[in-house]
């Protein structure tokens, strides 16, 4: 990115000031509060600017925060409010380039105490692999800090608009910095207050069972926490396949539109409605927090809550992060432990030549297998693991460790993975413009599709299965950059204009189905669907007629492009296979909150997040 992100800390006294630190949970994408009413600002009484939209979380007062502003801008700056600062508590403005342990560390990281979660156990145990428990030989995110797992007794603000950052800082500027040679600034003093409640407390378990017991016996209750839900998106390649099952998606972009173009090119590949196995494309929501959506979807098969069991699958293809390779490599990784078995390591290793033999008339692609000892990355099959042993791949851009820098951040943007528009391009061309990172992953999505058209029986033709670099490229500005494009506006229905947006969020959230996954599920729709000739009342109603067979597709009215230069549209109706399955942790359809199991996040619930400037006469009129 060009510049970095200020974030905002409340602290309390100096003591309570070596307190601080939490950069990388706000960089893991904090969303703003549902009742948030806009990021415009708003003028209060005479001296008090009140901001609004502001993104925040972590635990503040229930009346709010206040402390006099310090900005650090650099680290003399910090040392002056641990040491010298006469006018605690303070509120603390921070650039997102100084918050890192490199810079605090030192100062302040043996005062604070952690208090860890509870995650389920890793995939590797005692049990099942030793030798690669415990991360032996397998640091994935060397630049990971891992603080993002810890539990912070303060709450932190992230501020984006740089005008009200602007503001902050010439308030400060104005009343805050010492005069005159003095050590300390005089009053007035320029202070803030911050609000942002969080009604959750200590941990799933209690919030959860205060929430359970306040929806039991309170004619009015107060739900303090929700757990983390969406839909994983599913889609098979054989129509006839699919029944009336319920309703998910997600990953990094760069492997979900990669599989996007794949679906795309294996649906028009020659003979791909006749092959002897069929394929299924699954796009998983929530793998961050301890794999929601892959534990769901595997405890649904288990529970043959799903049209196909674990014993169905012939084999497990994954994509991981596959944007960032070096030298056009991408590395296979399987288990090694599970290939201990010589029957499963045959069918392990015909995949693994399925994938070389499909590479090899892909230019732009070279495959690599890590050493054998190399344990399976973090990735969803590892769930499937371990209810199952499957012959599975999982293609990263990594043999080791993640090549991503931003792994998790809010900094894991679109210049992350190279994308770049020539200078002076409109939104509609920069849409159009084939950037070079885009036929990168057209051929990561070309790899996939032959690849799964051999191992469906395909044999003739394949040389013709080709992703299209122009979708791809259509699917990253609209995922990255901006889902408010004509593109996206033609795929959905019309009822779902609130979905797009300038700046596209993929964050796992309460309520669902997600923007995302709304989008994810029009666009496979759209590119995998057929283009039915029947009216918009025939469209939406199909259970009416029994020859549409409503219960095997899924019938979808699209705005379409517009019609010339009007603002009427050419809606149609598209037929597809494509469907939602629930992406809720096991361990809350058990009421097990206290799972080793199955992932047990939740998120709390707040009040309206805002802040307020002004100045504050003398310490007794605080």
């Amino acid at each position: 990115m060009s510049g970095t992100l200020p974030v905002i800390l409340v602290v309390g006294d100096r003591w309570e000031f070596q307190e601080f630190w939490e950069f990388w949970r706000v960089l893991k994408g904090i969303r703003d509060s549902p009742d948030d009413p806009g990021s415009g600002r708003s003028m209060g009484i005479p001296g008090i600017w009140e901001f609004w939209g502001i993104l925040g979380i972590l635990e503040a007062s229930l009346s709010g925060d206040t402390g006099v502003i310090h900005v650090v801008e650099q680290e003399q700056d910090l040392d002056w409010a641990l040491s010298k600062g006469p006018n605690p508590p303070y509120m603390v403005l921070l650039d997102g380039s100084l918050f890192n342990r490199c810079e605090f560390e030192p100062k302040i990281w043996d005062k604070i105490t952690f208090s860890k979660s509870s995650h389920p156990s890793s995939f590797y145990s005692e049990a099942y692999g030793p030798q690669f428990a415990h991360c032996n030989g397998s640091l994935w995110n060397p630049g990971g800090s891992g603080v993002s797992y810890e539990d912070f007794p303060f709450p932190i603000f992230l501020l984006e608009d740089a005008n009200e950052t602007q503001v902050i800082k010439e308030c400060f500027r104005a009343h805050n910095v010492p005069r005159g040679g003095s050590d300390a600034p005089e009053f007035p003093l320029c202070a803030m207050q911050l609000q942002s409640h969080m009604h959750a407390a200590a941990s799933t378990v209690t919030c959860m069972r205060r929430s359970s017991l306040q929806s039991t016996f309170s004619i009015n209750p107060e739900i303090v926490c929700d757990p983390l839900l969406d839909f994983n998106v599913w889609s098979s390649l054989h129509h006839s396949f699919f029944w009336n099952v319920a309703p998910g998606a997600e990953g990094s972009v760069g492997s979900f539109v990669s599989l996007l173009a794949a679906a795309q090119a294996l649906q028009g590949a020659p003979g791909a409605q006749s092959l002897p196995r069929n394929v299924l494309f699954v796009f998983f929501q929530g793998e961050t927090f301890d794999y929601i959506g892959s534990s769901r979807l595997v405890f649904d098969m288990e529970q043959d809550k799903f049209p196909l069991g674990l014993h169905n699958i012939h084999a497990f293809l994954e994509l991981g992060q596959v944007s960032l390779r070096s030298d056009s490599v991408l590395w296979m990784h399987t288990d090694p432990v599970s290939r201990q078995n010589q029957s499963l390591d045959a069918q392990v290793q015909s995949l693994l030549q399925a994938l070389r033999s499909s590479g090899s008339g892909v230019p732009g692609i070279s495959l690599r297998e890590p050493g054998f000892s190399q344990p399976l990355p973090p990735s969803s099959f590892q769930r499937f693991l371990r209810a199952r042993s499957l012959p599975g791949v999982v293609l990263t851009d990594h043999s080791t460790e993640f090549r991503n820098r931003y792994f998790q951040s809010i900094y894991d943007t679109a210049e992350n993975i190279g994308i770049r528009y020539p200078e002076g391009m409109s939104p509609e061309e920069r849409l159009e413009f084939v950037t070079d990172t885009a036929k990168a992953l057209a051929e990561v999505g070309t790899l996939l599709a032959r690849t799964l058209f051999t191992l469906a029986g395909g044999t003739a033709g394949i040389e013709s299965i080709q992703a299209d670099p122009q979708t791809v490229t259509r699917l990253l500005y609209g995922f990255l950059i901006n889902s408010n494009n004509s593109w996206f506006q033609s795929v959905i229905k019309p009822d779902q204009k609130g979905i797009l947006g300038p700046f596209p969020q993929h964050y796992v959230a309460v309520s669902s189905p997600t923007n995302t996954t709304q989008l994810l599920q029009a666009v496979l729709g759209n590119l995998t669907g057929v283009r039915v000739n029947l009216t918009r009342e025939e469209c939406l109603n199909p259970g009416k007629n029994p020859a549409l067979q409503h219960q095997l597709f899924e019938y979808w009215w699209s705005q379409g492009p517009l019609a010339g230069n009007s603002s009427s549209r050419l809606g149609g109706c598209v037929r597809s296979g494509v469907r939602l399955s629930p992406a809720l942790s096991p361990a809350f359809e058990l009421r097990r909150w206290d799972s080793t199991e199955f992932s047990t996040w939740t998120e709390s619930r707040w009040k309206d997040i805002r802040a307020r400037i002004f100045l504050v006469a003398s310490r007794d009129m605080e």
